[in-house]
């Protein structure tokens, strides 16, 4: 009677076993895809210094919650700041023509912004790609290819405008940039590059937005 309790236990004490290994051997998998597909995500990201957080529900801005609704894909804002008579401001203008003005808070000047690199970025959900974060995105207001080219990787003067078609275009170069999917630039040479981008997550028009460097 003992030895069939003990052979049943060594039975179940076995089985136990097994089912842990399996599922070792599931997380170690699971782990490594995860591992590899977030560095994939994160090669797309600049490590170029940015960051930006802010509360639309504080303001309602319209010009910046017409780029972070999902339901309104193409519409991109661009994110400035600006100082006059000893206050800071944050301007905002999207590729629709609207604009708008925020005078910034004492805690958000404490937050020292970092604006991309020369004091501008553009986000919007893009119509052709809808992942990370459902296709939100952030690049750079400064034309890469311009940066590079010259070197002037401290306050480069060749920022983007935006159309409403959702096509960037550098004023110095005159390169055309694909918004509306991932920054693609369309009529590159060899070497060239697409936008720069920062990774971005909003929580919508009158929600969150934060935008950051990987």
């Amino acid at each position: 009677m003992k030895s069939e309790k003990f052979a049943t236990a060594l039975m179940a004490c076995r089985k136990l076993r097994h089912n842990l290994l399996l599922c070792a051997v599931f997380f170690t998998l699971h782990s490594s895809l995860f591992t590899l597909s977030s560095c994939n995500a994160e090669n797309e990201y600049s490590s170029q210094p940015c960051y930006f957080a802010y509360q639309n529900a504080n303001y309602l801005d319209p010009a910046l919650a017409s780029a972070m609704n999902a339901q309104s894909r193409g519409v991109f804002c661009q994110i400035s700041e600006s100082m006059s008579a000893g206050v800071t401001y944050l301007n905002f203008k999207n590729n629709q023509g609207l604009t708008s003005q925020q005078k910034e808070t004492a805690l958000e000047r404490q937050t020292a912004y970092v604006i991309g690199v020369n004091n501008g970025i553009i986000v919007g959900y893009q119509t052709l790609n809808d992942s990370p974060n459902g296709g939100f995105a952030a690049y750079d207001l400064q034309c890469p290819n311009c940066v590079r080219r010259h070197a002037s990787y401290t306050n480069p003067r060749y920022p983007l405008t935006m159309a409403v078609s959702g096509i960037a275009t550098c004023s110095n170069c005159n390169k055309h940039y694909d918004m509306n999917n991932r920054g693609v630039i369309q009529d590159g040479e060899s070497g060239d590059v697409n936008l720069t981008q920062y990774v971005a997550t909003t929580t919508g028009p009158f929600g969150y937005l934060l935008v950051h460097n990987r």
